[in-house]
């Protein structure tokens, strides 16, 4: 069975949603944050997300032919896995819509075979997915900053069961990733 895992980008007092400019990393040497990523990259298959973060990704990362991240890359060529009603036509390779019942859809992607099923942004996703109990790993990178008010990652958040703590790894910008795993 395939885990499924939620990476979120995180202030101090939890914010997730990206208002204002608190996630630009400014000139900090990014490479050891950048290098987590591709670990998690090389350890998912699938990508898992809601109609608006799919539709802003899908006008940014496939025109990014400079992208010496390898995001640009792995985000075109992974499958991806679009939670939504009213999307019909996707318009980027390797993208299927999943219009069905949350928890059967997202049950039957952890069924099949493979790695990783990975989900970021996403915020009203992740919200659902959370309370439906289909989160089996949390990845947090947190951002040395608070901003006070935005949408949380546990914003109103009933059922989360027991979280364990089983990674924490500080980078050089004070960036620092909290991998916790439900019990």
């Amino acid at each position: 069975m395939r885990d499924l895992i939620v990476t979120e980008n995180c202030t101090i007092d939890g914010v997730i949603e990206l208002a204002g400019d608190w996630f630009v990393p400014g000139d900090t040497d990014q490479s050891d944050v950048l290098a987590a990523l591709r670990e998690q990259r090389e350890n998912a298959d699938a990508f898992l997300t809601g109609r608006v973060t799919f539709e802003d990704m899908r006008g940014y990362w496939p025109k990014q032919t400079e992208d010496t991240t390898g995001i640009s890359a792995y985000l075109n060529s992974v499958s991806k896995y679009v939670v939504s009603s009213t999307l019909t036509e996707p318009e980027w390779e390797h993208t299927t819509v999943l219009s069905g019942e949350l928890r059967s859809e997202v049950e039957g992607l952890k069924a099949a075979e493979g790695k990783d099923i990975v989900t970021t942004g996403s915020i009203s996703l992740v919200h659902a997915l959370i309370a439906e109990g289909l989160v089996d790993e949390y990845r947090l990178f947190v951002y040395p900053v608070v901003v006070g008010e935005g949408r949380r990652l546990f914003e109103g958040a009933t059922g989360v069961p027991k979280l364990r703590l089983v990674e924490e790894r500080a980078f050089a910008s004070g960036i620092v990733l909290l991998r916790y795993r439900a019990r």
